[in-house]
Parts: C-alpha cells; structure tokens; sequence
C-alpha cells in the first residue's frame, strides 16, 4: 500500500486528501503543513516541510517511502517542485515550472492562448502605466479588466466599472507595486459578459478527462456584490451550460491547450483548470490554473466514483487514457465557505469553533472542509481568512443549496460569516420544482441591486449638499431649512420634467453620463422662470431590470447637474418594473424645488412693456426637446448616431445630440437679485414660438430677428436633412437661444456685459411691441438663418459610377434611384452597367433608366485575368472612378482588386467579419444566431476582407428559413448600399492604408 504526500493547507487540500484516503491502495496519507481538519482522520497526518526547500520534501519522500505527491497551491509548481521531484524519481502530480506558467505568467498565458487559436478575450500586455491607460482609453473594445500577469495569491485581478478605474488599477500595480513582482506586467483585457463557470480537467499530457463544470462564487456577499475573495462557495455539476458549449469546452479549450503546450515541449501533468465565461458568441476564456480550484474542490470530489489515488498516478505516469474518472450523475453538491469577520481584511485568530461535530454527524451527504483552522489544546481554533466549507450533496440543486445553508449556521465562532445565497444565479433561472418560495427576486425586482445602488450614489449626493441641507439619503423624507438657506419671506417654487427620447439615443449609444444634466437643467431652468433659486431636487429613475452601473452613471450626472445649480440632490425614487420596460430600458423624470423673495418674483407683468428689449441666451445645442423629430430625420437619412458630424470635426452625430442642456443659474441669477430682469423665458418644448407667450402681458408681441443671433449649424442641418420648414424648426426646437430674458432698454448694455464677465455671450434677437394680430410671436429671416447656419456641401462634379452585376439587380436599382433620382444632390451617377450574363433583369432595368450597358460574357475569356482585364478596360473607357458589385457572381483577380483599391465597394449579406462566404445566411441560421444584416465595405483581395464603410442589422427569428431571411435583408440593403456610395463618392469615407479615414 503507498503513501502519499499533499503539499498545502487550505480547504482544497483537506478534500483532496480525504478522497486519497479512500482508496484501497493508500496506507497513509502526509499533509503539510495540513490544518486541523487533515490530522483528524487515522490514515492522515500533518507534517511541517518547508516547500521552499525542494530537497527537504524530497528527503521526506525517501524517508517514508513516498509514491505520489500531490501538489495543491499553484506556488510551489511555478518555483518548479514537480521538476525537482520527478528528477530524483518521485512522481509528482503537478505540471513542470514550464507549464504551470500557463498559470503564474498572465501575459504567457494569453499570448498561448493566441497562438494555439484558444478562444479568449482580447488583450494587450504592458509594463508602461500610461501605455496601459491610452489603451484602456482607445481600444475598440471595454478594456476594463486589469490583471497582474504574475502569481497574487488569487487577488490580482480588477474588474473595473469605468476606464478611469481600470486606468487606476494599472497605476496601482505597475507604480505603486500592489502586488509586487507579480504586477510588473500587466495584462488588459476585454470585459466580457456572460455566465462564468468552472472547467477543470485531468491530464497526463496527452489526454483530457473533464471533471462536472462549476460555478465558484468569489465576491464576499451576497448578490455578487462586495469585494473579491478566493471563493465563498461552490456548485457542482453546473447545470446551465449546453452539451454543445461543454464540448467546445473540452476540445477547443482543454485538449487544444494540452495539445499545445505538448507541442511547445512541455507536456501538462496534473489539473488543467479553465475558468470560462459564456457569451454569446460562445464560451470563452477567462484564465488558466494549473491546479485543483478552491472552493471548486470541496464540492467537486464528493461526486467522483473512481479512485482518485489511481487517476493522479495515472496522470504522472502518462496513462490515464486506462483510468478514467467516473462521477455520479444523481446528486448535486453545494458548498458554502465560513470565513472570518474581516475577510478578505485584517481578521482575528484563534477563536474557537463550535458545532462542526454536530454538522459531521449528519450523515455522509453533509461534509466539513477545513480550511483555516488549528488544533490547540482540545480546542479548534480558526487560524485564517476562509476558515470552512459545509458541503452537502442532494439529488436536486435547490435542495443541497438549502442544506449547505442550514449545516453552516450550525458551525460558530466568533465573527463567522457566510453567504446565503450560493447557488443564486442558478436556481432564479431553473423552473420551479417540488414546493419553493417565491421572492421579489423571482418577479424580476432585485432589492440587493437597489441597495448596492444607493450605497453607490450616496457620496455622489452628499458632494450636493450646500447651505440649508445637507444631502443626506436614507430617510422617509428630505428636510430643508429654509431659514438657513438666508430666507427671508419665501416664495416656494416647483417643477418637474422628464428628457423626453433623448433617453433613446443615450441607451442606443450606451452613453449616460450626461443625461442627468439634461434632467435637472430641464427642472431648474423651468423654475428659474419665477425667480426662483434652486433648493432641492429628486429624481425617478424606472426601468424593467436594474444595471446599477447604468443607473450610477444617471445619477452621477444628476449630481453634476445639482452641482452646477447650486441644489442639493436630497432623494428620489428607483422603481424597478419588470413588464412595464423592456430589458434595461430606462426612463427618468425630476423635482426642482426653489425659493424666491416675495417681493422679486418673475415675471413682473405690470412693469414688462412696449420697447422692452429680448435678450437671447445661447442655448448648448438641441437641449431636450425635439428628439422625437431629430430620430425620424435620422430613420430617414440611413444614418447612424456613430457617423461623423458633418459640422464638428473628431466627434460623432450621436455626441453632437448628447450635449447636456445649458443651465442658465449662475449667470442669470445675480441679474435676477439686481432686479435688472423682468422676465426670464427657458425655450423648452414648444420653441420660441409658444415658450415667450407665457412671460408676456396679452397685449404684446415679441418680434424677433433670426439673423440678430449665430443659429448653430445643427439646426441647419437638421432642417436640410429632413426637409422641415422653418415654422415646424420654431415650434419644435430652440434654434440656438435657450432663455430668453425681457429687460428695459436702460440696462440692456449693463446685463449684455454682465453675461460676458460671467461667460456667456448673448445678444438682443428682437423686442415688445404692441400685438399686432393673432400672433403672440413673430420670427423674421428663420428660413435665411438657417440656410446659413449649414449649407449642404456643393456638387461641382458628380462622380462616376460603375456597376458589376450577374443577376437582377434589385441593389442596382436601390442605386439608381438614389443617384439618378429626385436627390439632385447627390455625388455620384450612374455611367455604365456591366453584366457577364446576357438577359438578365438588371440589364433592362440600367436600360429603363437610360444608362448605358454592356454585356461581357466571361466564357469568352481563356483566363480570369483576361476577363478582368477587359472588364478593367470598359470601365476606363466610360470613365469610371468607383465601381460597385451589386450581386456579381464572380471572384476577382488580384491585380483587378489592386488596379480598384479603394474605389471599389462590395455589400455582403451578413455583419462582417461574421459569416463571410458565399451561404451567409445558411451560416447565420445554423448558428442560431439572433441579429445579422448587411455590411458595404471597400474590397481587398482577401475576400468579404475590406474596411467596412456602412452596416445596417436585421433580427433573425427562430423560425426564419434562408428565404424569408434574405427577403429581410434586402431591405436593408437596399438603405445600405445608396448610403456608402453617397459616403465615398463625396469624399466623406476614403481609404487610407487600409483604414477609412471620415472627414466632413
């Protein structure tokens, strides 16, 4: 019989030498340093060793004759013991220092996983903090994930909420040395999101014989929320992951990993631990361990049948493909960690325990892990951060969850805590079987989420607080005190408002941060109307799940807002409603609260008279009204709100329509106290023409002149684009002036200049006269003023076009009706339609639109250069500068391709780089996809390869066939194709380098 040693002393190490001790061929087992869980069975013991000393353990394994030693902790491994005791003939189950580096080197890990086509997610290693935040800052993708590449006790990763965290994290390892020498590279990496499980395998360098997945729970409370530990509990078999995934798992990840790192020269000898995260384009990589995970252990190794003494040798001697391991498929395993109160901080220790003799009397379905705990005396005593697991096993899930939870309240010391809620992310998804309890939870309410959000803003609102209160959150109700605020006799002014759909284009383009201005500048700006101070403000914030970093990122900005308006954020309302919003949709609305003195509130309607000038404020841009026209404009136009700004260099349409809304307090409030204002009018929904009228007497009309202020090229833009009159432009948006405010001609100069000290530049748009007619409202030159504000760019020559085709030509069509149609001011016409099939209906349909056709058979032609040639040689002829391939069937040659480098546009039914080739949309169908499309991208020789110009997306259903999926598709085509041509031909998209580069 043979004895064996385990190296390490934690909870994983007191379960792998209680499955050793199983076994009919082990005599004794050794565990060092072990803790008081392994010296209390009669076949194990511990035993002090120093395994920084190699040839200390390998004296112990000669003295007690040794036949296997089982490495625990991943240390050991990368200071390379199984090397060490191999070469003295010891077998070790443990990877070479070589392979654990699969492990103790992050940056070694991913740059294998690149080079043996392992999917992962994207990285980039550094050892520059600000090399590092220029890429956490400008990669195309959320590179939000900051690990220490070397070994940090499990520790060295931050998943940051925001750029600015992660760029904090970099300069926290690489400056600040937090993890020491395992931060001096760092690796940065892709957020992905999905479900995250555990994958860990046996391997003797060849074979891989996978253990159940499972689902570790690392963050100290409930809810996923708290800070990162080395795991507070485990689940096994992870039953959420598909036979499909788990096999990509095995051969895609594992066995290519083994492959590899055999073919690399050092084979893998132990366990292969793969932590995966589940996307949506299929499970992915996390990281690699070279060793049993913790807690993943303690509930992993009660469901296996075979002899786990057998299988470690027979990896350590390159047989496993004879001993494969055998787990029971009828339980279920749940463990639930006990850890000291402190954990993963400073904790106490040598605090008794009680209760474990108790729990281990329940029968052999509930076990005790010791992890952190000693012997003293007669005592149990903890001596760690994690102390214990209580793991039960049951036939369903729910019910073992519900078991580990009741034993672990059983065990006590001082401080003890654990989580209640192992197994969560699972059993709120699986249908409900025997009798449960349902919970908020179940109804799709989340209270943890909503608790962790308010501990998340409440500094934000107490960086609000200013004299009067002092921004507290938590109670029933918010108390002001007026007094305190230096009132004297008050006036109580309110408002309230919403953002309207500018809320859509902020969640379209996954942008929050400046919504909240928007909301309390639409409150406070009202208020201001009467004079009024701001005091307080709440908000309401509904959406049907919560994603409380989306809801932070609101209520940062509101505290922003607040702040630039001098009032507290004092409470509001998160009301999450499952049913009434879809998914993570939200919506807002806010609460201004102000105050003024009796005696100067506005507006003053006996003293605003004939001759009284209007003084126009700049408004920041759209503001908040009108969003439901500029979103129909923009349907209109086929354009995305990520496409250039035709009037603003370096920024997107999108970020042009964020720009939070102006708030007109602090500069117009002194004006205010002065009594310098008569009346203040916040142009909000309505425009000029229907906000005035509320501040004016019946017998006045305002008369405005558009050409008396700079109307912002947007406004301009928007009434091109869309073909909107300058009466709809009036009524429905601000067109540059944001506030108006009605002064005597005697201190028209002093307020002008007052604004300008305090930064904003106005300007007098017009004046009172007596009303004449029905009209409360006259803007003159509008139509001029906004013509002038943005011209379209003129054609001075349109750019020739020609077409490839093989079929019918229902893109062509799209073409010609974009180019030779009613839009006149187009870039490009159509010159020549070329086919190389004779009779086919985009033939005719060229001929109907009297454009000239040719058609060049390529049967005729010995060679495809030939053919290509010739091709070349027609097109030159009629003087074509861009050609498009509307559905030609041919491939062409090299030289072709680069005669046309960057003046030749393809479109292909898919989403590229996604399911290129010919059978696009059998390929989408059969991956199940549930979005597809179409992308027009410039052609390189690599085929469905080039620099993508336009895409437009399309939902794929379950029950679609190829057929109704193309149908679906061309309709977008169709939008797609005319759009990019419009794009290239006037200079807007050209291609540099294999790059696009956008401009105006």
């Amino acid at each position: 019989m043979a004895t064996v040693l385990v190296l390490g002393g934690g909870g994983r190490e007191h379960a792998l030498s209680w499955k050793l001790t199983q076994s009919a061929n082990v005599r004794h087992v050794y565990v060092s340093p072990g803790n008081a869980g392994t010296e209390s069975s009669p076949k194990t013991s511990n035993v002090v060793l120093n395994l920084k000393k190699f040839e200390e353990v390998v004296d112990f394994c000669k003295r007690e004759s040794v036949a296997l030693v089982v490495v625990g902790p991943e240390d050991p491994l990368a200071a390379g013991i199984a090397d060490h005791l191999n070469s003295q003939g010891i077998p070790c189950f443990g990877p070479s220092a070589k392979a654990a580096q699969i492990e103790a080197s992050k940056e070694f890990s991913k740059e294998f996983m690149s080079r043996h086509n392992i999917p992962t997610a994207r990285f980039r290693s550094f050892r520059d903090p600000s090399e590092a935040c220029q890429h956490i800052n400008n990669a195309d993708y959320p590179a939000l994930v900051v690990k220490a590449s070397g070994l940090a006790a499990g520790k060295g990763v931050v998943v940051a909420q925001s750029k600015e965290e992660a760029c904090q994290a970099a300069r926290d390892m690489l400056n600040n040395k937090l993890f020491g020498a395992a931060g001096e590279t760092i690796v940065v990496e892709e957020l992905l999101t999905g479900d995250e499980v555990s994958c860990l395998a046996f391997s003797d360098g060849t074979t891989v014989a996978m253990m159940p997945p499972a689902q570790d729970h690392k963050q100290l409370n409930n809810g996923d929320s708290g800070p990162n530990t080395g795991g507070m509990g485990a689940i096994c078999p992870y039953p959420m992951i598909s036979e499909t995934d788990l096999d990509t798992v095995r051969q895609a990840v594992l066995q290519r990993a083994v492959d590899g790192m055999k073919k690399e020269g050092f084979p893998f000898v132990g366990v292969l631990y793969a932590g995966i995260m589940l996307t949506s384009s299929g499970p992915k990589v996390l990281e690699f361990n070279c060793r049993f995970g913790d807690p993943e252990t303690q509930s992993i190794l009660p469901l296996l049948e075979s002899d786990l003494y057998e299988i470690c040798l027979a990896c350590a001697e390159g047989t496993l493909h004879q001993h494969l391991p055998q787990f029971t498929r009828d339980l279920y395993t749940s463990g639930v960690v006990l850890a000291s109160g402190g954990y993963p901080g400073g904790y106490k220790k040598g605090l008794p325990i009680s209760g474990i003799d108790g729990v281990e009397k329940m029968g052999p379905r509930v076990l005790v892990f010791h992890a952190g705990t000693t012997k003293q005396e007669q005592s149990i005593v903890t001596s760690g951060g994690r102390v214990l697991a209580v793991v039960a096993m049951n036939s369903d899930l729910q019910s073992a969850c519900t078991d580990a939870q009741r034993w672990a309240g059983f065990i006590q010391f001082d401080g003890a805590y654990h989580r209640s809620d192992i197994g969560f992310r699972v059993l709120e998804r699986k249908p409900l079987s025997r009798m449960t309890y349902l919970s908020y939870r179940d109804a799709g309410v989340d209270i943890e989420a909503g608790n962790s959000l308010v501990k998340a803003i409440q500094p934000l609102a107490k960086d609000t607080q200013r004299s009067g209160c002092d921004a507290s959150l938590g109670g029933f109700g918010a108390l002001f005190d007026i007094k305190a605020a230096g009132f004297r006799d008050p006036i109580l002014v309110s408002g309230t408002d919403g953002v309207g759909t500018k809320l859509k284009i902020a969640q379209d383009m996954g942008k929050h941060s400046t919504i909240g201005i928007d909301l309390v500048a639409m409150c406070v700006n009202d208020i201001l109307s009467h004079g009024a101070e701001p005091l307080f403000f709440l908000d309401y914030f509904a959406t049907g799940r919560l994603n409380v970093d989306v809801a932070k990122e609101v209520i940062r900005g509101i505290s922003t807002g607040c702040k630039q308006a001098n009032c507290a954020l004092v409470g509001g309302e998160t009301a999450e409603m499952p049913g009434m919003y879809q998914g993570e949709d939200y919506d807002l609305a806010g609460f201004a609260v102000g105050a003024v003195e009796r005696g100067q509130l506005l507006p003053r309607m006996q003293q605003i008279q004939e001759g009284d000038n209007l003084i126009g404020l700049p408004s920041s841009g759209l503001h908040s009204n009108g969003f439901s026209l500029v979103r129909k404009v923009m349907e209109k136009i086929g354009l995305g709100y990520d496409a250039p700004s035709p009037f603003n260099n370096g920024k997107t349409l999108g970020e042009e329509f964020l720009v939070p809304t102006r708030l007109y307090v602090k500069e117009v409030l002194p004006l205010m106290h002065q009594g310098h204002v008569k009346a203040f009018c916040h142009i909000t929904g309505g425009g000029l023409m229907e906000n005035l009228p509320r501040v004016l007497p019946g017998n006045l009309q305002a008369q405005i002149d558009a050409g008396l202020w700079s109307v912002p090229p947007m406004f301009g833009w928007l009434a091109h684009k869309g073909n909107i009159q300058a009466s709809e432009m009036s009524l429905t948006f601000n067109c540059g002036v944001g506030g108006v405010l009605v002064v005597d001609k005697s201190v028209t100069e002093t307020v002008l200049q007052q604004l300008v000290t305090s930064g904003l530049t106005a300007s007098v748009i017009g004046r009172l006269c007596e009303k004449q007619g029905e009209r409360r409202v006259v803007i003159e030159n509008l139509q001029l003023a906004l013509t002038n504000s943005w011209k379209a760019p003129s054609v001075s020559r349109k750019r020739r076009v020609g077409v490839l085709i093989s079929g019918s030509g229902t893109n062509l069509q799209a073409l010609i009706d974009s180019t030779n149609g009613v839009n006149n001011n187009c870039s490009s016409e159509i010159v020549l339609v070329i086919s190389n099939k004779a009779g086919v209906q985009g033939i005719e349909r060229a001929q109907k639109a009297g454009i000239q056709t040719q058609v060049i058979n390529h049967k005729e032609f010995g060679s495809r250069e030939e053919f290509d040639m010739e091709v070349d040689r027609c097109l030159r002829k009629a003087g074509v500068e861009i050609v498009c391939l509307a559905g030609f069937m041919r491939i062409l040659s090299g030289e072709f391709v680069r005669k046309w480098r960057g003046h030749m546009l393809n479109i292909h039914p898919s989403l590229l780089p996604a399911f290129k080739g010919h059978n696009a949309h059998e390929q989408v169908i059969a991956a199940r996809v549930r979005i597809s499309g179409c992308t027009v991208h410039f052609v390189e020789e690599e085929v469905d390869a080039g620099a993508i110009v336009v895409q437009e997306s399309v939902p794929v259903y379950p029950r679609d066939t190829v057929a109704s999926l193309a149908e679906r598709v061309k309709t977008v085509e169709h939008k797609a194709f005319p759009l990019a041509l419009e794009l290239v031909a006037s200079g807007q998209a050209t291609l540099k380098d294999g790059v696009i580069e956008w401009s105006q």
